[in-house]
Formats: C-alpha cells, sequence, structure tokens
C-alpha cells in the first residue's frame, strides 16, 4: 500500500495570505518528496478559505520544479466549470513541465456554494462532467477533432502542442453505484468517505474491486486512492486536541457540502454538527504512531492500493511537518516495505 500527501490547503486565519500559504503547500510537497511519499495530492476550490487552491496545475508546475521523485495529482480538477479546448492545452502544458509526472483527477465538483457563483448550476455538473471528459479525451488522443453535444459545439480544431504521452486519469466518485461504472469502464479511483464509518468505506472498496473485476483485461491495473484525515500524533493530548481541530473543520466543510453555505469574505462559518466529537475520533485517523500501524491494517486488508494523507484540518505548518515525518519514519515503511530514511536520501 501507497502513500499520498494531500497538500494541507485551510486557511483558518485569512490574515495568513495567499503567498505564505502556497509556500507552506511548496515546503509540505518538497518534505513528501524528502521522506518518500509516493503522491502528492492538490485540490481545486475557489472562493472559500478551505481546501484553497485557485489553479492545482499552476501549482503542480511549481511542486515539479522543486522536487525529483514524487507524482503530482489534481485531487480533482473540476471539469464542469472550465472550457475543455483551453483546458486541453493548459493541461498538456502542464504534463510536459512536470516532466511526466502529472496525474490527472476529475471530478464534477462538490460545492454548490462555489460551482454555482461559477455560473453552473450544480443539479447539471454530471452531465456537464460526462461531456467535459468525452471531449478532453478527444482533444488529447485525436487531431482536428469536431464537436456537436449539450454542452460543446465546435469545428475541427487541433490542441497545440500535442501530448508527450498518454496522461493518467482518476475519476473522483464517492457514490458506491459510481465507483463501480467508473471502475468497470476502465478508470483509476479516487474516493473519499469524509467523516463517516469503516463501513461506509469498505462499501466503496467492495464496490471497486467488482467495478475492476467487470472491467476484464483492462481492469488488471486499475487503482483505488482513498482519501483519509489521517493526522500522526505526538501523543494521546496531541491527538485529543487535533480531534477537536478536525471537529472544528468538519463544521465548516459540511456548511458548504451539505449546507446552507454561509460564507463571509471568503470564511466558511462554522456550523452545529450532529456528530459529537467522540464519534468522529472513531471514524478519523488521528492518533500516535503504533496506534495508526494497527489502524491502517483494515485498509490495506480491504485492498487499497493508496492512502491519501489529509491532514489539513488547522494544525501549525511546523505540527503538520513533524506529522508527516512521524508518519513517513514510524508507520509508513510497515505497508510499503521502504525506509523513509533510505528514500530520503535517495531524493536528497
Amino acid at each position: 500500500m501507497e502513500f499520498n500527501y494531500f497538500l494541507t490547503s485551510y486557511m483558518p486565519d485569512t490574515s495568513v495570505g495567499g503567498k505564505r500559504h502556497f509556500d507552506n503547500m511548496v515546503e509540505l510537497a518538497q518534505a513528501a518528496d524528502r521522506l518518500g511519499f509516493k503522491s502528492v495530492s492538490l485540490p481545486e476550490h475557489h472562493l472559500i478559505n478551505l481546501l484553497l487552491m485557485p489553479s492545482p496545475l499552476q501549482m503542480a508546475v511549481k511542486i515539479a520544479a522543486v522536487t525529483k521523485t514524487v507524482d503530482i495529482v489534481t485531487a480533482v480538477a473540476v471539469l464542469p466549470i472550465r472550457d475543455m479546448r483551453l483546458f486541453a492545452g493548459e493541461l498538456t502544458q502542464a504534463d510536459i513541465l512536470c516532466d511526466g509526472r502529472l496525474v490527472l483527477g476529475v471530478g464534477r465538483g462538490a460545492f454548490a456554494y462555489e460551482i454555482e457563483r461559477m455560473g453552473v448550476p450544480m443539479d447539471t455538473t454530471r452531465d456537464r462532467l460526462d461531456e467535459s471528459l468525452a471531449v478532453l479525451q478527444a482533444l488529447l488522443d485525436g487531431e482536428n477533432v469536431s464537436w456537436d453535444g449539450t454542452y460543446y459545439q465546435f469545428d475541427p480544431i487541433t490542441v497545440m502542442p500535442r501530448p508527450m504521452r498518454p496522461i493518467p486519469m482518476m475519476m473522483a466518485v464517492m457514490v458506491p453505484e459510481g465507483i463501480y461504472h467508473c471502475a468497470k469502464r476502465g478508470f483509476h479511483i479516487q474516493t473519499t468517505v469524509l467523516s463517516a464509518t469503516n463501513e461506509a468505506l469498505l462499501e466503496r472498496v467492495q464496490s471497486f474491486h467488482k467495478g475492476k473485476e467487470a472491467a476484464g483485461e483492462a481492469g488488471k491495473d486499475l487503482k483505488l486512492s482513498l482519501q483519509r484525515v489521517v493526522y500522526c500524533a505526538r501523543d494521546n493530548a496531541d491527538a485529543r486536541e487535533k480531534l477537536h481541530m478536525a471537529y472544528d473543520y468538519y463544521s465548516r466543510f459540511d456548511n458548504v457540502f451539505s449546507g446552507p453555505g454561509i460564507v463571509e469574505g471568503g470564511a466558511i462559518a462554522a456550523l452545529p454538527r450532529d456528530q459529537t466529537v467522540e464519534e468522529l475520533g472513531q471514524n478519523l485517523l488521528i492518533c500516535p504512531p503504533d496506534e495508526m500501524v494497527e489502524r491502517l491494517r483494515l485498509y490495506a486488508d480491504a485492498g487499497i492500493d493508496e492512502v491519501i494523507l489529509s491532514s489539513g484540518i488547522g494544525a501549525s505548518h511546523e505540527d503538520s511537518l513533524a506529522a508527516m515525518e512521524r508518519f513517513a519514519t514510524q508507520v509508513m515503511p510497515h505497508y510499503t516495505g521502504r525506509s523513509a530514511l533510505h528514500d530520503a536520501g535517495a531524493a536528497a
């Protein structure tokens, strides 16, 4: 089982500003590269201080310039709000500048607050994603491409420059039925259960494996990446502190994910949650290293190929770096078979 570090992109204090926010993300990416993580992930969100990343491809190019081996994954690029005739060229350029380390994760978008303020009705995003993805694949694969669909109509065009390779793609899907059908179609899968239970997690894993099997030969190399809040704490007291931070984070996340979308000056308001702190703690991986090793066995035994560590719950940058190093040196080798120190030396 491999590990992917989801770059911390939560700005609880908006006075921090974009410069420090993005510099911290770059430093985390460099640490992940040095410590032997397989990849790093970049979100795409707009107009809010949570998961803040207006242009994941720009950040991908920056990270590629200051790292050596780590893959750089968009998690995810929101296709329904973009024009694929522009995005195909931007993606091709980014992949070239990333020296072939870019992995394109795509999705429909999660927050109606931002999607609808971009002029796209949320209830159209599923159909828009399907057509956008088809257009994107056609433009990347062929020349003189024309289209006559619901959302795109255009005469023959050829995206320039041409891609230097087939760019790996992943579909972000949360619903088990959707996971099954996307895997059956031959897509790698990114998924998450957010703050839900391990039973919900296993349901999604089973759907992936059924879809992979249904894909036959085309599915034999498909990969399942599962995102979860993971924070490798110093001790139980540190874990308790970070769990309360995570609870506050989800009180804001839920506001824009499933709630009314109350945002003031880009800052998401915290709303009451039905789930208790203790219930949330049972579902997230916020614990010291020894406990982390044991709790991850469920993920490995279920057949998850990659765990995406989402640690951006509001901890300081220094604490985030320290937690990453604890995970890399005391937890990760149990599952990758590699020494983080060895990888750090190789990447230096």
